[in-house]
């Protein structure tokens, strides 16, 4: 790779951190090709982007960002994948679901930005799953919200039970 291909291939990845608060690392090495597709196969479906970079090109990418990366070009040793999406969480839920069925050890997270937080290390994989999507939040505050009124709508609702309920006992009794 010359070096002119060296500085474009970093200003490109420069770009691409800019653009995305979902970072991603992990080390996909081993995996067959098989496997390997099947990993970009899931991560097309979750609008998720996987690219492998080489370590020194990621790095010098991250310097030249105005983010901060924290601990993260520590972790750039060995191979190195890079997943970047929209939803904070849909890249652990990848990683997660692909090592329940394949029973593996890989793909290996090293760590993730995401909106200015930094998670170094493979332990951190739950706590990512566990992070929630915007449209998760949004559905939580609608049932949170929906809750009082559904509470309201319930009293009315058996209030007027008991009072025809009480009206038809009445009109029974009268009659007898």
């Amino acid at each position: 790779m010359t070096r002119e291909e060296k500085f474009q291939v970093i200003e490109d990845l420069t770009s691409q951190l800019e653009e995305n608060n979902v970072i991603y690392l992990a080390d996909i090495s081993g995996l067959d090709a098989t496997a390997t597709s099947n990993l970009r196969r899931a991560c097309f479906k979750e609008d998720i982007k996987l690219s492998v970079v080489k370590n020194t090109l990621l790095e010098k990418a991250m310097e030249k960002s105005e983010k901060d990366f924290g601990d993260l070009p520590s972790t750039l040793k060995g191979n190195t994948s890079v997943f970047y999406a929209s939803v904070a969480n849909a890249p652990a839920k990848v990683m997660q679901d692909f090592l329940k069925k394949s029973k593996g050890e890989k793909p290996l997270l090293k760590g993730a930005f995401i909106a200015d937080e930094i998670y170094v290390g493979a332990d951190q994989l739950p706590a990512l799953v566990a992070i929630k999507s915007k449209e998760e939040l949004i559905g939580d505050i609608i049932t949170i919200l929906q809750s009082p009124i559904k509470n309201v709508v319930s009293a009315l609702t058996n209030e007027e039970r008991t009072d025809n309920a009480g009206e038809e006992v009445e009109t029974t009794e009268s009659a007898e």
